[in-house]
């Protein structure tokens, strides 16, 4: 693979027919700021805007795929601002991409590191990744449309186990709920997600992206519940279990 683009901390490249993004700021588990969250922008734009990309592949550097969101940068944008800032401008990005996704999940997949799985086509991991939607134990409601997607995509029964009780489960789970398609080993993933993103390039583009869209159906269900969720969100995170859970958070980081 040869690097076009090093954007600080997420990492854009291309081969072939397929571009790939990763998270790349190992030493803070690729926690996204909203800088990130612009490069993302970015990346997903280019790919649209590019005849020649078929897919895009979503990865981390550093062992982890993401701890989430950067909860200081997070913060000191969100409480000021409603649905323009980065994190929100990003899901809507993903969850309007055309072309085939696809996420190499190793390490640490957290909030938005999960709810991203669930805009994805294809989804391999490693027996070291661990999933988890923490967002009720922070104050907070579920994003990225995934309090629509995970009851779609599991069932009410488990989506209720994983957003409310909001506990970390590892890839076997993972592959039973039908959130990942594979576990690979670390040192085959990226290989192994490149191989079926290339191949999903390779297709007759129409018929791919048509199939695609079928899939997925009337996408103002989900354009709806994303709103809801962001109107939900903005308002929880001015609240008073949302700021102890923050404090205690960050308290805990600086220990």
């Amino acid at each position: 693979m040869t690097q076009d683009t090093l954007t600080k901390d997420i990492e854009v490249a291309r081969e072939g027919a397929v571009l790939s993004a990763a998270f790349a700021r190992p030493q803070k588990k690729n926690a996204i700021t909203g800088a990130m969250y612009e490069a993302l922008i970015e990346a997903f734009d280019a790919a649209e805007r590019d005849p020649e990309i078929g897919a895009l592949v979503m990865s981390g550097k550093g062992g982890v795929f993401t701890a989430g969101n950067d909860i200081g940068d997070f913060l000191a944008v969100a409480l000021h601002e409603t649905g323009e800032f980065p994190a929100w401008r990003f899901v809507s990005k993903v969850a309007a991409f055309e072309k085939p996704l696809i996420a190499a999940i190793d390490g640490l997949a957290i909030g938005v590191g999960t709810t991203l799985c669930l805009h994805c086509d294809l989804v391999y991991a490693t027996p070291e990744t661990r999933f988890q939607m923490p967002f009720v134990n922070l104050g907070l409601v579920p994003e990225a449309g995934s309090s629509l997607l995970a009851p779609q995509r599991f069932g009410r029964a488990r989506a209720s186990e994983l957003l409310l009780l909001a506990e970390p489960f590892g890839a076997d789970r993972a592959l039973e709920l039908g959130l990942i398609n594979a576990i690979l080993p670390q040192g085959e993933l990226m290989a192994h997600a490149m191989s079926r993103a290339a191949a999903l390039a390779a297709k007759p583009r129409a018929a791919l992206l048509a199939t695609r869209r079928l899939m997925r159906g009337d996408p103002e269900a989900l354009k709806a519940q994303m709103a809801a969720e962001m109107h939900a969100f903005s308002a929880a995170l001015k609240s008073p279990e949302a700021h102890a859970a923050f404090q205690a958070f960050l308290g805990a980081g600086k220990k």
